[in-house]
């Protein structure tokens, strides 16, 4: 005998497949971007006007909103970047959207030293998987990764879990303690 799934309230898994579906909504190749997770009961204290849009899962106690910060700065890398990102104390949480691609281990075994022909290797590999990761933490500890196959873009299946990018979970807890 299956179980049926249990519906997902936690605010923190709401909020990041609330934000993963609206990036998916814009399609493949994007740049990466950053949101900001705020206390939706505190974003409606100071702008009422937002709640004649709220969701059913907007309501539910400690519910998050997802704020994009747009025209982020140009950096080599999602590490440089976030480096550079120090958040008010008003801000619960937040989260990055990255596009990669994923190659099975033995293919990175072979990849050239030169980093640009390694990219290209990678690019024109027949195994190679592009996926979109989101990654959102908050203050107090909470953490969430969500992961879409590029050929899963039509439907919802999204793999889920705290640990599928420690390094970017790392980076990300680091922009809420400076």
């Amino acid at each position: 005998m299956t179980s049926a799934p249990q519906p997902v309230t936690d605010p923190l898994s709401l909020a990041a497949l609330d934000t993963e579906r609206h990036v998916a909504s814009t399609g493949w190749d994007q740049p990466p971007r950053l949101f900001a997770l705020v206390p939706t009961a505190d974003l409606l204290e100071r702008e009422p006007h937002l709640a004649a849009g709220l969701t059913v899962s907007d309501q539910i106690a400690g519910a998050l909103t997802a704020i994009e910060q747009e025209d982020l700065p140009t950096t080599d890398s999602i590490e440089s970047l976030l480096g550079q990102i120090a958040w008010p104390d008003t801000v619960e949480g937040c989260a990055i959207v990255v596009e990669r691609l994923v190659v099975p281990p033995e293919a990175e075994r072979d990849l050239p030293d030169d980093h640009e022909a390694a990219v290209a290797a990678l690019a024109e590999h027949p195994d190679r998987r592009d996926v979109r990761l989101l990654a959102a933490v908050t203050r107090d500890g909470r953490t969430i990764c969500l992961l879409r196959q590029r050929e899963h873009d039509r439907d919802d299946r999204v793999a889920t879990g705290s640990d599928l990018a420690p390094g970017l979970v790392a980076a990300l807890r680091a922009t809420l303690t400076s």
